[in-house]
């Protein structure tokens, strides 16, 4: 099974998050490529059989607009039939950006098996999540 875990991170947080996901995901047997956005292709989201994509919440409870908003537009279309998991971090709010980004997936015909915030720099108990979540990708 391939998987893709394509994140966007500015403090690491996100970051910290998306290596505990790719970390679990090759540990339960998955060819498990690891990509910052920045150097995602739309081939990194075709080609995996589940996929984790990671944002932050930035500015007013919103997905990062400058690599990370045009990645997710590009690929909405071709993840439709994949098994989906996004996760993210915040420091403000309630952390309504991820309800936004499951909407926004749902409104698109993306069916979302997981939705995983963390507030601030992942501690234990939202890195154990993070490993869970690999764990209902690969069922």
């Amino acid at each position: 099974m391939k998987a893709s875990v394509i994140y966007w991170s500015g403090t690491g947080n996100t970051e910290a998050m998306a290596n505990e996901i790719a970390s679990k995901l090759k540990e339960l047997g998955a060819d498990t490529n690891l990509i910052s956005v920045e150097n995602a292709s739309t081939d990194d989201a075709k080609e995996a059989d589940v996929l984790a994509l990671g944002c932050p919440a930035m500015g007013a409870e919103e997905l990062e607009e400058d690599y990370f908003r045009p990645y997710f537009d590009s690929i909405k279309e071709i993840i439709k039939d994949k098994k989906i998991a996004i996760f993210g971090s915040y420091e403000w709010n309630s952390g309504e950006w991820m309800d936004l980004w499951k909407n926004e997936c749902a409104e698109n015909g993306i069916a979302v098996i997981d939705a995983l915030i963390a507030y601030d720099h992942p501690d234990a108990e939202a890195l154990a999540k993070c490993r869970e979540l690999a764990e209902k990708l690969m069922k």
